[in-house]
């Protein structure tokens, strides 16, 4: 694929997801794919590794979420090398994002990657979400195949804002794991359409705190 058709192949999918970038921010997501292929060669950040398939799992797919941040303080748990945080923070630059991983080596490529696209938004942290202790919790919580709804509220949901959201994003509808989720959480769930991904294969759950 060459360097043209992957850009429009990116634009294309933004348009569809309703969303609109700068060339800026085509570039920075560009240059991200470039790193994550760069580094994951070398060491194991993802089992993702067709460049064509990285654009639509991780750059589009972490996307397809921007329309369910609210307010400006965002906490990405579980970020791994950093999505679905990185690209939304060169989308909304305007928010802060802490992106957080108990991995040393994808802690390290997200402030690498931070640093290298000039995202001054992005504060990544190596910590467990059960042990971060910020001082301050988040307007939105943001999980992105991390673990079950349950769980996710057990280990995170204390970061959540009473006014916030929890938005955790899942393949298939998660009808099993709503039914477990504690009646503390109120629930919405939406299906999200994502180019390149099979459709009705994304779902994302909104927890707000009653």
């Amino acid at each position: 694929m060459t360097p043209a058709s992957e850009r429009e192949r990116l634009s294309d999918g933004v348009s569809a997801l309703g969303q609109s970038l700068c060339d800026r921010q085509f570039e920075q997501l560009e240059t991200l794919l470039d790193e994550l292929e760069r580094w994951n060669r070398r060491v194991n950040l993802t089992a993702v590794r067709e460049r064509e398939s990285m654009l639509a799992r991780h750059l589009l797919d972490s996307l397809a979420v921007r329309p369910y941040l609210k307010g400006r303080r965002v906490l990405d748990i579980g970020t791994g090398p950093g999505f679905p945080g990185l690209p939304l923070a060169v989308a909304e630059p305007e928010c802060e994002f802490v992106l957080l991983d108990s991995s040393n080596k994808k802690i390290q490529f997200v402030d690498h990657a931070a640093a290298l696209l000039g995202l001054q938004n992005v504060t990544a942290v190596r910590a467990r979400s059960e042990d971060f202790a910020p001082g301050e919790r988040f307007d939105t919580v943001i999980a992105r195949a991390v673990a079950e709804l349950a769980v996710l509220a057990e280990i995170a949901g204390h970061h959540v804002r009473e006014d916030g959201v929890f938005v955790a994003l899942k393949g298939r509808y998660p009808a099993r794991e709503l039914e477990q989720l504690s009646g503390h959480w109120g629930c919405t769930v939406a299906a999200l359409s994502v180019p390149g991904l099979d459709e009705g294969s994304r779902h994302v759950v909104l927890m707000t705190p009653k």
